[in-house]
């Protein structure tokens, strides 16, 4: 599956994946075949961290 490229269209796919589809980081990656190291290194550059205990980009 594809996911956005644009680092601002790519946190509000994730946010609400997690917030609507996933329990983790860890699993939205795993069904999306994405590496989590990668969404975080693009987020991190818009002041994104993940919040595991919230499951969101903050």
């Amino acid at each position: 599956m594809n996911i956005p490229g644009d680092p601002v269209m790519l946190l509000s796919f994730v946010n609400t994946q997690l917030r609507d589809n996933y329990p983790s980081l860890d699993e939205f990656c795993s069904s999306y075949g994405v590496d989590k190291s990668q969404i975080e290194e693009k987020l991190q550059k818009l002041d994104y961290m993940y919040d595991k205990d919230k499951n969101r980009f903050v």
